[in-house]
């Protein structure tokens, strides 16, 4: 007997307007007396038509949502485009197309196979990112948090792609290089739109613990390390020929008596001060050019090698007076304390591994039985100090509040808090985006836009040079 064979396309294309007329996976409405549920997929860019990645995806949400569905929970489980951005944009302008046309011919193509995935959606729940009606709410959001002070924008050194023409994450360079198009990627001052997250800084650690037990401690453990809660110091250097003093922020004020020498960011405004009208001028601008090539990402690399440009300039050290040189390199971000830092080779191995490139000072501050000077590996112990005048003999914690302190005493330096974490920077120099509601007046400055007047609709591309 020959075996049935399953034509799948024929019995797919005969049951799907059953299923659509009949929408098993519509959500009761608000008096349906069953537990509710709330099953959100990440929603695709409609840049293409959808692939077996895609499908993969949707399945493992599939399951989640008909599981629920079979325990008795009325589910909502939308659908939903992702339609603004970059990826959209390129792509429309590569084929000559409006981005809007473009965009809502792929989310007709997707709802296709999307509808063929046979998955638990509620086709009656869908939106779409572009669309104004949607974006409406995004703008009602950024005026919420602009009328608190939590919008705000200011000039900020980014990433730039002068192919692309906008401002890339650090997580956008590769290589120096940007992850689209292979153009090389500079650093350029623009004036950005940010959110001021570092306010929650706090909160987000604290209400953290009402996750533990029930989420992974790896993950856990990222989202601490990605805030970046410590406790420190700030110290004042004088640099000579400088009025004002530099703020240091350092975790360990204890190693101050290490300090050999001094490192500004080399992207930094405080770098291009120091060397301006100096002989080393020329070769910090030439470094410097250099330095933009590289994302935050590549510079943090501890496997990299140390470069940096002596600026001819020497700073004061507050504890024991000491003239240590000023160096820009690339290894301090401008973004991160103040874009300055002491360095204390001895302790630090990325301010080892310079000093060794450059032949610096390096001096133990911390009783350790190797000398980094000969291994080439920074100690961290928490011994005894030595070499540090007063503090000599103290253990770590002990030493700190001596130097904290100390520097209070003398009106150089106070106990501080610190995070890694930075104000999240949203803002893009492209066209296919939501608007942001503010209206820059030459009088007035900036005029957030009445919310019965929402949303301010993007301008059509026609006519455009995207």
């Amino acid at each position: 007997m020959e075996p049935a064979v399953y034509d799948f396309e024929a019995i797919q294309e005969r049951w799907l307007p059953v299923w659509d007329d009949l929408a098993p996976f519509r959500s009761g409405r608000a008096d349906d007396p069953r537990p509710k549920k709330y099953v959100l997929d990440m929603f695709p860019y409609p840049s293409g038509d959808l692939h077996m990645g895609h499908a993969e995806a949707y399945a493992l949400g599939d399951v989640v949502a008909r599981y629920w569905v079979q325990q008795g929970y009325n589910v909502m489980h939308p659908i939903g485009w992702d339609a603004f951005g970059l990826p959209a944009e390129n792509a429309a302008i590569k084929r000559g197309s409006d981005p809007i046309e473009w965009t809502y011919e792929n989310i007709e193509q997707q709802k296709v196979s999307m509808r063929r995935y046979a998955c638990s959606f509620d086709w009656d729940r869908v939106l779409n990112t572009c669309d104004p009606e949607y974006y409406k709410w995004t703008q009602w959001f950024f005026l919420q948090m602009y009328e608190r002070g939590l919008a705000y924008r200011k000039d900020s050194a980014v990433n730039w792609c002068p192919t692309c023409q906008t401002v890339l994450a650090n997580e956008q360079v590769v290589g120096g290089l940007c992850e689209r198009c292979d153009s090389t990627v500079t650093k350029k001052k623009l004036n950005q739109w940010y959110l001021r997250i570092t306010d929650y800084a706090d909160r987000l650690l604290d209400d953290m613990k009402q996750l533990e037990g029930n989420w992974p401690e790896k993950v856990l453990l990222m989202q601490r390390n990605w805030i970046g809660k410590s406790t420190g110091a700030e110290v004042l250097f004088e640099i000579e020929g400088r009025n004002e003093p530099v703020t240091v922020y350092t975790t360990r004020p204890d190693t101050l008596f290490g300090a050999t020498f001094f490192v500004v960011a080399a992207d930094s405004e405080l770098a291009a001060e120091l060397a301006a009208g100096t002989t080393a001028e020329a070769a910090f601008t030439d470094y410097l050019a250099e330095v933009r090539k590289s994302s935050d990402m590549d510079r943090l690399d501890s496997t990299r090698a140390k470069t940096g440009v002596f600026l001819e300039r020497y700073a004061i050290n507050p504890v024991n007076g000491e003239r240590i040189p000023v160096w820009a390199s690339d290894y301090v971000l401008a973004d991160y304390g103040t874009g300055a830092i002491m360095a204390v080779p001895a302790h630090d191995q990325r301010d080892l591994d310079f000093a060794k490139t450059f032949d610096l000072p390096i001096r133990v501050v911390v009783a350790s039985e190797e000398d980094p000077a000969i291994t080439g590996i920074a100690t961290a112990d928490d011994g005894a100090h030595v070499n540090s005048g007063p503090l000599d003999g103290l253990g770590k914690e002990e030493a700190i509040a001596a130097m904290i302190a100390v520097l209070a005493e003398r009106n150089t330096g106070k106990e501080a808090v610190n995070y890694r974490l930075r104000d999240w920077l949203i803002s893009r120099q492209r066209y296919w985006g939501a608007p942001i509601p503010i209206i820059h007046c030459p009088s007035c400055g900036e005029v957030p836009v009445p919310v019965e007047q929402l949303p301010v609709v993007l301008p059509s591309a026609e006519g455009l040079d995207l």
